[in-house]
């Protein structure tokens, strides 16, 4: 399925930094619990399937790129506020998409 130009402007992909990262043992699946700055944005929260390939030490301070303007989605007893973007392997797991260098927080991607 084709979407226009427009349709994708309408999907709000920011930049953001991991600040907080804890186990999230009530997810069905294993996954990590996350909180996100986006500078002016504030900081958001996101349920991430990551265990995998990251352990928790590794993800704070970790630059990512996240879907800032889907609703919020109840995961167990967790409001996920954003979508945090990853390459699905061909084994289901996810490796994150970053930037390659510092960016503001927040800074749309296009």
């Amino acid at each position: 399925m084709q979407i226009t130009y427009d349709d994708f402007e309408k999907v709000e992909i920011r930049a953001g930094k991991v600040i907080k990262v804890e186990d999230f043992p009530q997810a069905r699946k294993p996954a990590y619990k996350l909180w996100i700055d986006f500078g002016d944005l504030g900081i958001k929260k996101s349920s991430a399937k990551i265990t995998k390939l990251y352990q928790k030490q590794d993800l704070t301070h970790k630059l990512i790129l996240a879907v800032t303007n889907f609703p919020s989605r109840q995961i167990a007893d967790f409001m996920s506020e954003v979508l945090v973007l990853g390459v699905v392997l061909d084994d289901s797991e996810v490796v994150l998409i970053q930037p390659d260098r510092d960016v503001p927080l927040g800074k749309r991607i296009l």
